[in-house]
């Protein structure tokens, strides 16, 4: 995967069929893009008749192009009232294309509305898949931007319609061929059905060897036939029993944490029809780990754009979205400073990261900085208790607090869940645990080992309620300021690792005051009054959450996508100092994790969030030992 995507480069020339130079081919027939869509894509698979009376419909797609599948496929679903609950189309395209071509590709066009909405979300071009929701997340573009023989194999889903739409297989046969279609059969769900404009007979020759049913049909416009098929092979693909899903009937939920992860995943769950109950031993939601003030979300960038950078990019762009879609008031845009390399080696991804020089990122603070600084447009700063409750009142959860959960255990419809008396609180097919270190008793009552996997971090966040400098956007380095909009600063934050003392401590707010003049260039460190607050953290030793389900009792396999995991329970955990950042994509994973839904996140994603890495790591050095 890379962070950089290269964007299409669009003939508009001809305003009937716009035009790839790149491929020398054009991106739909003269004819008519929705015609061909509506004929070729939803005719060839049998929609909207397939996707009627069914939860979720699926359907993947191998070439984003202009985005007219979508936007047809959306309308035709919109106009249908027996329609599905919900409908996920997944689509890869390798050159997605700028926003403005985007809008001049659809000025015009009679889905106009539609249009819009796909314009107003579309993402910045970056690698991985990006999750774009539409009518109020009944409708979801899971939009994977990169080489479709790339993404392809990480996608975990199981698609009920297939679109093969890439340039014809003359000017780009590497979406056509036998490996494409190979893993195109091992996303197909039972009795899937696919449909292509191409005739191309090497394209159906694989289709057949991959479990296909080919057939040809009448085409479109100048085209006399086309191919459509239906998967049917002699023996059903076995799926690896780690990616089988956690509570796939499951229409109730109980979530343990009514902090940023709890009510996240209540949000998650709610999208997808499930009414969730949301317990948590304090007094209010937002009362332990995600209580502080305000706090930071951004991306975060390296060189080879590894599994941290990757997945801190799309919970960004999740968190992003999600406050846009829930009204949460932020503020705007984060500079992170960068103390080793040289502007002209810093990476740049327009609308996700921009490398600005010092002049540059100290007009944007309002103070001299002695270095280059990342900007991150869609980043900022929020109050974590906001972010909380819309996130609550958006899910519809009801709210039990004050109640101690001490034990989990399993029944033959779910789970039970009991206080520390033996009284039974709660019986649920499905359980999410999405409390900080709190939860760390239950954790180990269902995993011991999981808990010594885990640290708790205590940190002190600062107030300086008169500050000298309050920065314009919020700004991080060795520290982070943010202003309070009152002329103050919020500052910080410590770290201590196994130190329960919850009293503010002079040493730590002279810490965070003397990374706050740091940041600022103060020539002296400010004097201020003892204020701020204390919290922990949970942590991992490889600094990413546990996100996942947990091993059966037979144990762990060689591989975490073998393991086979114990039903109706996930694990949101371990947010560490990110949960603003990491909330919503955790919530949408655990949602997905669930119910079998398109996974947002590709599968080595999957496993480097997954809660029983370490134990696959452990059991990997045991036998290197030997």
């Amino acid at each position: 995967m890379s962070l950089i995507v290269t964007p299409a480069e669009v003939d508009f020339s001809d305003p009937s069929a716009p035009a790839s130079p790149a491929y020398g081919d054009v991106y739909h027939a003269r004819a008519g893009a929705l015609a061909q869509s509506r004929h070729v894509f939803l005719g060839g698979n049998g929609l909207p008749e397939r996707w009627r009376g069914r939860d979720r419909f699926v359907v993947l797609e191998t070439g984003f192009g202009l985005g007219n599948n979508f936007l047809a496929t959306w309308d035709a679903w919109r106009q249908d009232p027996a329609r599905s609950r919900r409908l996920v189309f997944v689509s890869i395209e390798k050159h997605p294309l700028r926003r403005e071509d985007l809008a001049r590709a659809h000025a015009g066009q009679p889905l106009a509305d539609l249009a819009a909405q796909l314009l107003a979300a579309w993402p910045p071009l970056t690698g991985g898949l990006h999750s774009l929701g539409f009518d109020g997340g009944r409708v979801e573009l899971l939009l994977g931007l990169g080489d479709a023989r790339d993404l392809l194999r990480e996608l975990v889903l199981q698609a009920d319609a297939f679109y093969l739409d890439g340039f014809a297989p003359s000017r780009n046969p590497e979406l056509w061929d036998d490996y494409l279609i190979k893993n195109l059969a091992r996303l197909a769900a039972p009795e899937a059905t696919a449909a292509t404009w191409s005739i191309s007979r090497p394209m159906r020759r694989a289709m057949n060897t991959a479990g296909f049913e080919v057939s040809l049909a009448p085409g479109f416009a100048n085209k006399p036939e086309m191919t459509v098929a239906r998967f049917a092979p002699r023996h059903q693909p076995q799926r690896p029993a780690g990616r089988e899903p956690l509570a796939p009937q499951a229409r109730e939920a109980v979530i343990l944490g009514a902090g940023l992860a709890g009510a996240a995943c209540a949000w998650a769950l709610a999208r997808e029809g499930v009414s969730c109950t949301v317990l948590d031993a304090l007094p209010g939601p937002a009362q332990a780990s995600s209580g502080n003030p305000a706090g930071l979300f951004h991306g975060t960038v390296n060189p080879d754009d590894g599994p941290h950078a990757r997945f801190n990019r799309a919970a960004a762009l999740a968190t992003r979205a999600a406050l846009g879609d829930l009204g949460v008031t932020c503020q705007d845009g984060l500079l992170r400073l960068e103390t080793r390399l040289q502007v002209a080696d810093m990476q740049h991804a327009p609308g996700y990261v921009e490398p600005l020089d010092a002049a540059q990122a100290s007009a944007l603070a309002g103070t001299a900085l002695h270095g280059p600084a990342w900007f991150y447009p869609g980043g900022g700063a929020v109050s974590p208790g906001d972010y909380v409750r819309a996130l609550l009142a958006a899910s519809g959860a009801r709210l039990q607090l004050g109640c101690q959960v001490a034990h989990l255990a399993p029944t033959g419809e779910g789970w039970q869940l009991t206080d520390a008396a033996g009284h039974v609180l709660h019986h649920a097919p499905l359980v999410v645990l999405a409390g900080g270190h709190a939860q760390l008793p239950l954790i180990r009552g269902l995993a011991g080992d999981l808990a010594a996997d885990l640290a708790v971090q205590r940190g002190q966040l600062s107030h300086l309620a008169s500050a000298p400098w309050c920065p314009r956007v919020p700004l991080a380095g060795d520290g982070y300021a943010i202003a309070d909009g009152r002329g103050g600063v919020w500052c910080g934050a410590t770290t201590q690792d196994d130190d329960p003392d919850p009293t503010l401590r002079d040493s730590d707010q002279q810490d965070n005051f003397t990374r706050y003049a740091r940041l600022a260039g103060l020539p002296q460190v400010p004097q201020a009054p003892l204020a701020g607050r204390v919290g922990w953290r949970l942590m991992t030793p490889d600094r990413l959450p546990m996100i996942g389900g947990i091993t059966a009792a037979q144990g762990l396999a060689a591989q975490l996508r073998l393991s086979p995991r114990r039903p109706g329970l996930v694990m949101c955990t371990a947010l560490g100092s990110r949960g603003i950042s990491w909330a919503a994509l955790a919530g949408q994973l655990v949602a997905a994790l669930a119910l079998g839904s398109p996974r947002p996140l590709e599968a080595d994603l999957l496993d480097a969030v997954d809660p029983m890495r370490f134990h696959l790591r452990r059991a990997r050095r045991g036998k290197g030992a030997e």
